[in-house]
């Protein structure tokens, strides 16, 4: 039988563990775009820049993803690598936001780093640009 002591404080590092895993919120960015609203979706994940797949990418994705960066509302979504290419891993594809989630990652997605795409695939955005702070 494990003492109390230690089971309450391997217990208190799992569920520190588990929070900080499930907590992470990572970074967004839209790129080659013209300005920080609009451009190619990026993912910031374990210190790494990567981009997200185009697949069923929509504009409730896209209303997450300009209400993360306070860069107003979606007004366009586009495929097909509309604002180049980018490199480095693709770190989501399948993303389904309903439209609500306050962050991209928080969207139902394939899982960090698993797709079916290459980078001719990222998806972009254009948001208003009404910045909110």
């Amino acid at each position: 039988m494990t003492p109390p002591c230690l089971f309450n404080s391997f217990s208190h590092f799992f569920y520190i563990l588990v929070f900080l895993t499930h907590c992470y919120t990572g970074s967004v960015r839209l790129v080659d775009g013209g300005g920080r609203c609009a451009g190619r979706v990026e993912v910031l994940y374990r210190g790494q820049w990567g981009t997200v797949c185009d697949d069923y990418w929509d504009m409730k994705d896209a209303a997450v993803m300009c209400r993360e960066l306070g860069c107003g509302e979606a007004v366009d979504t586009f495929h097909e690598s509309y604002f180049g290419s980018g490199s480095g891993p693709i770190w989501m594809d399948n993303v389904h936001c309903s439209g609500s989630e306050s962050t991209l990652i928080n969207c139902e997605s394939a899982g960090w780093g698993v797709h079916n795409c290459d980078h001719s695939k990222d998806a972009g955005v254009i948001c208003s640009g009404k910045l909110y702070h």
